[in-house]
């Protein structure tokens, strides 16, 4: 789960929506005028601003990452661990029983084919990405030991990978049951059209059909499309490193990136014109396929029993430690603002991150998830993504740093000034060059990464259209074509603006805003889970007293204290 790109397409997962024998409007028709236009003029005023203004935006994210990561990384650590009380609250106490259906709708999908599709979501571009780079960035102290981890030696190695999952583990997903949980229970039980705006209906009654709601959606688009392009912006950077790794091309330039975003980007466009859901769902079903692939393989070439075991202490020492991670702010570290900028690299990058894309990500689970009970959404939800995320970056991360500790090394470097380097783009293929057959499976890894990034983006797109179109679960297919090339130039806008780093900066800021949406979330949606738990009770109450008072009348008419009254014909 990455920002988890999502692999199942949602068309096939669409709730009850318009009859399909409807005409289809003209395309200004098809559009919600209040979010369409605000949002398209914030996303192309700044594609035009981040290629045109050069250095100056670089350094002005540099300095609004800085400035937010400094005064609010606190607060997303806060709301982030609150996330995740508020999942296990609702999964394991007395809501749990609630069901998010209308009336006794059994589950839309088995229970299979659901674990299935939350097993797809949690894969995609980001894990292939930081499968190697995190861990061997925590390793080598990069950007400095503001993380704990002392030296590179074996308690490091332990340490660099309990930090990893605190990052791809619990918290992520906590934060898309929130936003996931809060669109299921508007759509399937209250029979709301898909956009962000219901969440909070409960809070704010009707005012969520004016400016208040749209001002939702259009906050809910921005965060999303940005946290898609990061996605697609780092997909792109390690394509281009596996390229150079196979020596197809030199050092990647600035108008290397550009060509391979235009390239797959036209990829993901060309996907979104045929719209062929078998042939979605066949790209789907490969991605998965391919990515356990490559953990098996690397599972078995690497070191193999190493890494079992590591598996089962480290998942260990992070459930130990899960509290103190958990509210960890690196505050202590203050020389040269080491904290803040371990910060900023990490921890508050992913939990801004993980924010941008809760709208994508929660809109796909909450519409496979009809007929699910909230205990068996939060579980399946929170809980199976989390073990085979914390998997995977055993195996890729483990085998990384155990080469580095114990192998031929190499994968940590040293620049100029004589500090530790990690190349994030190389890392996976210089990991899979050291294992034998590695370099054919380094080939099939860049094919992995071009099938997310198109399957992604096509996705992403959907959702995006669907809140641009008053959440329209069908929406035209030349919007979807519209947002799909916009996540592409925002990718490239953001290339051009200061590559990783600019990334970061923007995942962190644009997240600020629909983490208050988040917040009010929660509150309306317990809210919503009181009033129907209440309603249970007191139905049990009244069948328990209906079935006390027939039990007490007939005993006393067999026992001939009173006559029964004959039935009314």
């Amino acid at each position: 789960m990455q920002p988890t790109e999502t692999d199942v397409p949602l068309d096939d997962a669409a709730p009850p929506g318009p009859p399909s024998d409807q005409p289809r409007l003209r395309w200004y028709q098809s559009i919600h005028p209040p979010v369409f236009w605000p949002a398209l003029i914030i996303v192309v005023s700044f594609v035009v601003l981040a290629i045109a203004g050069g250095d100056a935006v670089t350094e002005a994210i540099g300095t609004l990452q800085s400035g937010i990561v400094g005064g609010f990384g606190w607060y997303y650590t806060v709301i982030v661990t609150g996330f995740v009380v508020f999942a296990l609250w609702c999964g394991f106490g007395h809501f749990g029983d609630i069901k998010l259906a209308k009336g006794d709708e059994e589950p839309e999908f088995a229970i299979g084919s659901w674990l299935a599709m939350l097993f797809a979501a949690g894969m995609g571009i980001g894990l292939v990405f930081w499968g190697v780079a995190e861990p061997l960035h925590h390793f080598a102290g990069i950007p400095n030991r503001a993380s704990g981890v002392g030296a590179m030696d074996e308690q490091g190695m332990e340490d660099s990978l309990v930090i990893t999952f605190l990052h791809w583990g619990l918290h992520p997903w906590a934060i898309y049951v929130v936003v996931g949980l809060a669109i299921a229970y508007a759509v399937h039980v209250k029979r709301r059209p898909i956009s962000i705006r219901w969440t909070l209906e409960p809070l704010f009654g009707g005012r969520v059909k004016g400016w208040l709601g749209d001002l939702i959606d259009v906050a809910a688009i921005v965060g999303t499309l940005f946290g898609v392009a990061t996605s697609l912006g780092i997909g792109v950077a390690q394509i281009a490193g596996g390229l150079e790794f196979l020596e197809i091309i030199g050092t990647p330039s600035s108008l290397t990136l550009a060509i391979l975003i235009g390239a797959i980007t036209l990829l993901a466009v060309v996907s979104v014109v045929t719209g062929v859901k078998k042939g979605m769902k066949w790209l789907s079903n490969l991605n998965m396929v391919m990515a356990i692939g490559l953990l098996v393989f690397v599972l078995i070439a690497g070191p193999t029993l190493f890494l079992l075991r590591e598996y089962i202490q480290a998942t260990g020492v992070y459930l130990w430690e899960l509290i103190r991670l958990s509210f960890s702010t690196s505050a202590l570290a203050v020389t040269d603002g080491a904290g803040v900028e371990w910060q900023g690299w990490w921890t508050s990058f992913y939990w801004g991150w993980w924010i941008s894309w809760a709208p994508f990500v929660g809109i796909f689970i909450a519409r496979i998830s009809r007929g699910r009970t909230i205990r068996e959404f939060v579980l399946g939800v929170l809980f199976v993504p989390t073990v085979f995320s914390l998997l995977w970056f055993t195996v890729l991360g483990g085998t990384a740093m155990y080469r580095e500790m114990f192998g031929e090394g190499g994968l940590v470097q040293t620049d100029a000034a004589g500090e530790n380097s990690v190349h994030e783009s190389n890392t996976l293929f210089g990991m899979l060059e050291g294992l034998p057959g590695g370099t054919v499976v380094a080939g099939a890894s860049i094919i992995l990464i071009v099938l997310f990034f198109v399957t992604s983006s096509d996705s992403g797109s959907l959702v995006v259209d669907m809140l641009a179109s008053g959440g329209d679960p069908d929406p035209p297919t030349w919007s979807r074509v519209l947002w799909g090339a916009l996540e592409g130039a925002v990718a490239l806008a953001l290339v051009f603006a200061g590559g990783l780093m600019a990334l970061r900066g923007v995942a962190i800021a644009i997240a600020l805003p629909f983490s208050v949406v988040m917040v009010l979330m929660c509150f309306a949606c317990l809210k919503q889970f009181r009033q129907e738990r209440q309603q249970m009770v007191a139905a049990q109450r009244a069948l328990v007293r209906d079935r006390l008072t027939q039990h007490v009348s007939r005993t006393l008419i067999d026992e001939g204290l009173v006559e029964e009254r004959p039935q009314r014909k």
